[in-house]
């Protein structure tokens, strides 16, 4: 699929399948960059020049190099994007969503760079799309930690589900707790949202950014970077002092460019966001 150029500023926009509808924003050009910021299920375009999230804006840190494309998660306080609690296989939910706008966008392959949650994410993405995501690159991660095995299930019951069910008084606490159980608790381990195994066989290159706080144990960046066979780490700590994060930043610009697909080349024979076949290039 090719996918239209774009304006130059920012633009918010919304799309609906079926009964989920979700808020998204675009800015810049090239290559199309799907960008998840932190926040867990409270991951929300604002959390970009939101604190503790925004550690870096990657909508304004990528714009002049990528097509970069944001979004308020389903159901995110703060956000306005909305639909039904995935109760059943959430994690398929959320990358139904991010495959979803892609979709209505016109855009086939694309690289994904995910915060926080974002890293689950992206991982679930590759998982359900391996031949549509080129490069991942996973954010400071959300993982398990065996020494506060609930950490995450604790927050989205006394965080998110509190304020949800504030709007939301129809979903019964039971539905949320199933919700979260799914989410947090059938797969204990790891990323929550795939299995070591699949990370072992998973081709697309990476590039980890660890963290380490209770939600983004740093062991779980590092089990992500020495499993998959195609990852490399930035260092840490990387976040400070400021030139140390613009060194990381940078990292990621270059791995990104590096992992551009041949059909991204323009008539220049420069990279650029264009999409076409070798055969179109050689008739141009």
């Amino acid at each position: 699929m090719d996918a239209a150029m774009p304006p130059a500023a920012p633009v918010t926009s919304f799309y609906e399948r079926r009964d989920v509808r979700i808020r998204y924003q675009e800015t810049g050009s090239g290559f199309p960059l799907l960008v998840i910021p932190g926040g867990g299920l409270n991951s929300r375009i604002a959390n970009w020049k939101t604190p503790p999230y925004n550690v870096f804006d990657a909508m304004e840190e990528f714009k002049d190099n990528f097509r970069c494309i944001t979004m308020d998660h389903r159901n995110a306080t703060g956000g306005e994007s909305s639909g039904p609690i995935p109760v059943d296989d959430p994690w398929t939910g959320f990358a139904d969503d991010h495959l979803g706008l892609m979709d209505h966008l016109g855009i086939g392959e694309f690289f994904f760079m995910g915060s926080c949650i974002g890293g689950p994410f992206a991982l679930k993405a590759i998982e359900r799309a391996p031949d549509r995501i080129v490069a991942a690159v996973i954010c400071q991660p959300v993982g398990h930690r065996p020494e506060k095995p609930d950490h995450m299930y604790n927050g989205g019951r006394d965080v998110w589900a509190r304020e949800f069910r504030a709007r939301r008084p129809d979903v019964s606490m039971e539905t949320i707790e199933r919700y979260l159980h799914n989410l947090y608790r059938v797969r204990p381990d790891f990323v929550y949202s795939v299995s070591r195994e699949f990370v072992r066989q998973c081709r697309t290159p990476m590039l980890v950014m660890p963290d380490d706080t209770p939600g983004h144990p740093y062991q779980v960046s590092v089990d992500i970077a020495s499993l998959a066979p195609n990852a490399e780490m930035t260092i840490y700590p990387w976040k400070d002092p400021p030139e140390l994060k613009a060194r990381a930043l940078d990292q990621v610009r270059a791995f990104l460019k590096a992992h551009l697909p041949a059909r991204a080349l323009d008539r220049s024979g420069e990279r650029s966001g264009k999409g076409g076949s070798a055969c179109e290039r050689q008739m141009l």
